[in-house]
């Protein structure tokens, strides 16, 4: 109670403290203490308390304070409820939008029709209605309003939807303002539905309006969008049209010198007897804006580098070769020619380059893997960089963790392919083949000089050889002419692609120092890739024999990749993958069955079947436990096929096996051997 009492009486003696004052007679005074004191006229200091701390003359208050305004009731002092300042702040917020957007009124009207047009469950009828109601209020006002986030969606859904003659109205009404449009971050999406709904002759007007500007709408980041668009919907000849502006001057400047039917650059200077420096300087001043800004995404400008490193001195090809090396290269190689932009850099590139293209890839493997172009690069990289450790470590770990995705892919499985048999024409078609050969004109000046260089080297080693030999002195020069004879030759058919080399390996990968073999069996073995590879086909093999593309991996990997690869490091693991193909086959045949048996599936009996013709270790082990007392019951069908394999197999010891029980089936023509098979047999 005692601290309570001290709690109410201490505000009373602040206040007596703080009001009060006591005079010289006793009398209290309720004056303020400031105005109740008498100035002294001696001290100067005193001046300053004349005038009260608390002046008469009362603030100021701004006429919008809240005790100003009037509530609903009357009542002057009563303040607004958070409800009505929310409605007066909005009500404030529509006044300043509406006196800073002239067209504010007419997009919230268009943007309450667009919520009822777009929705998908209304009637056709009912759709056209709003759109044509829409289109009224825009019209003689498209340009203006097509800029703002709210009526370019509006116009995009109106252009989707709306009849041919309102487009075409809406698309007269935009052309001449096409230009602008396309640099606006909004109107830019409408521009590009245009394009799509546009017919032929409008297409080929816009793309005729957009000459003079190609450059540079391609240096700006939005515009560029529209360029690439243009030149993806255009035909050969708009496309080369659109390019044309960025090689010279005078195809830019004179129209009549672009309608040439040439589509490679250096057969166009050829033919107009360009001047080639010049060229290289105008394509010079295109290119590096747009690499600077890191706008490289699009198929033209990939192009557009292509035809700039074929014609390119060394220092500039080096330099935009430098430019490329890093991340920048993972956002081109999603295109034909980007791809090829790629596995150029990765040829011509020096170690530290290499290294950078590499760890920009690092998180993105699996995603380029499984594109159709990028997957080349991939391809690139394994047959020409030498730092397996590198590769390892970013590529192959990162492979790894998806290998059956992979393996099932049409694209990613190529890279397996690749290491398991490289450069066969069966997996690389001739595009991936050529692609892999691609060489910079002026870069490749170095290969062959060094070419040059070990061939003379060569020869002086020979001549030493010769000289330290027991030749006599009068065979010597016959000799040694022989031997020099004997490396032209040898040189020749090397420069050529020709010689001793298997016909699918003529299009071999150059680019690195290390013995293709030893860096394949780094990459496939070494790194532990070919062992989980073999571990996901035990545990798939029923998927990946019956699937379009897994059944090739499943094919090279049983059979132990070209040249034996595989063998004898992982000779155990390949019987396992052996035994478990032998099982699936092993399985009866029953017709109640939804899924198909392995010997009677399309694509795993052909498999199969070549497995038997290529592997013999295979071939027994699948007779011993499948196929060994069963022909007669797997004689017709895609399965004879796998049967007729033992009879057909260049291994003596396969058709020694299976003879004596394929013989009376080939004799009564249950199964139909063909005869130049059978003659050869029998031979």
């Amino acid at each position: 109670m005692a601290a309570k009492n001290q709690q109410t009486q201490k505000p009373n003696k602040r206040k007596q403290f703080s009001s009060t004052k006591t005079d010289k007679d006793g009398s209290k005074s309720k004056m303020p203490k400031l105005l109740s004191s008498t100035p002294s006229s001696t001290n100067p200091s005193n001046k300053l308390l004349k005038k009260p701390f608390n002046s008469s003359k009362p603030k100021r208050e701004h006429p919008t304070h809240s005790k100003f305004k009037k509530s609903e009731s009357g009542n002057d002092n009563k303040e607004l409820t958070k409800r009505e300042r929310r409605i007066q702040a909005k009500e404030l917020a529509e006044a300043r939008k509406k006196k800073r957007k002239p067209h504010y009124t007419l997009e919230q009207e268009l943007a309450s029709l667009w919520e009822k047009m777009r929705r998908r469950n209304i009637a056709k009828e009912d759709r056209s209605k709003l759109i044509t109601e829409a289109l009224q209020k825009m019209k003689g006002k498209i340009p203006e309003i097509a800029g703002s986030h709210v009526s370019s969606r509006v116009l995009q859904t109106c252009v989707k939807y709306c009849s041919q003659i309102e487009r075409d109205a809406v698309f007269s009404e935009l052309q001449p303002h096409l230009l602008t449009l396309s640099c606006n971050a909004y109107a830019v999406h409408l521009v590009k539905k245009m394009f799509d709904a546009a017919s032929k002759k409008q297409l080929a007007g816009v793309i005729s309006s957009l000459r003079g500007h190609v450059a540079s709408l391609l240096r700006h980041m939005v515009g560029s969008v529209v360029i690439e668009h243009a030149y993806q919907l255009g035909n050969a000849t708009q496309k080369q049209e659109l390019l044309m502006e960025l090689y010279s001057t005078e195809l830019h400047l004179f129209k009549d010198l672009a309608s040439i039917k040439e589509s490679r650059l250096i057969d166009i200077i050829s033919k107009l007897d360009l001047q080639k420096s010049s060229v290289l300087r105008h394509m010079s001043s295109v290119i590096q804006p747009i690499l600077e800004k890191g706008i490289v995404d699009h198929s033209m400008i990939h192009r557009v580098l292509i035809e700039y490193l074929d014609i390119a001195d060394k220092s500039s090809a080096a330099d935009i070769i430098q430019q490329l090396s890093g991340p920048l290269l993972v956002r081109m190689i999603h295109t034909r020619d980007g791809s090829k932009i790629g596995m150029l850099c990765v040829k011509h590139g020096s170690a530290k380059e290499r290294k950078k293209i590499i760890k920009g890839m690092k998180g993105h493997i699996s995603k380029i893997a499984r594109d159709q172009c990028g997957c080349m690069v991939l391809v690139g990289i394994v047959s020409m960089v030498d730092d397996t450790k590198l590769i390892t470590k970013i590529i192959i770990r990162e492979l790894q963790t998806t290998l059956k995705e992979l393996a099932l892919d049409k694209s990613a499985r190529r890279l397996l392919l690749q290491l398991l048999h490289p450069n066969c024409s069966r997996y690389l078609n001739a595009d991936g083949l050529a692609s892999l050969n691609l060489t910079v004109p002026s870069l490749s000046s170095k290969n062959e000089s060094e070419i040059k260089s070990k061939k003379l080297s060569r020869d002086e080693e020979s001549s030493k050889e010769a000289a330290k030999s027991d030749i006599p002195e009068e065979n010597l020069d016959e000799e040694s002419t022989k031997e020099v004879a004997t490396t032209d030759s040898d040189m020749e058919a090397t420069e050529s692609g020709k010689g001793d080399i298997p016909e699918e390996n003529l299009n071999s990968a150059e680019g690195g120092k290390k013995d293709p073999s030893l860096r394949r069996r780094e990459l496939l073995v070494n790194s532990g890739l070919a062992e989980n590879l073999i571990d996901v086909c035990i545990e798939n093999a029923e998927e990946l024999l019956t699937s379009n593309f897994g059944k090739e991996v499943i094919f090279e990997v049983a059979k132990g990749g070209s040249d034996g690869i595989l063998h004898p490091t992982l000779d155990e693991k390949l019987n396992n993958l052996h035994e478990a193909i032998a099982e699936l086959a092993a399985k009866p045949k029953s017709d109640e069955s939804e899924e198909e048996h392995v010997l009677e599936n399309f694509h795993s009996s052909r498999t199969i079947r070549k497995l038997i013709l290529d592997c013999p270790a295979f071939a027994s082990s699948l007779w011993k436990k499948s196929l060994e007392g069963k022909c007669q019951l797997w004689a017709q069908g895609h399965s004879s096929k796998v049967v007729s394999a033992f009879w057909e197999s260049s291994d003596s010891e396969v058709r020694k096996v299976a003879k004596e029980e394929l013989q009376p089936l080939v004799d009564d023509g249950t199964l139909k051997i063909p005869e130049t098979k059978q003659s050869a047999n029998e031979n």
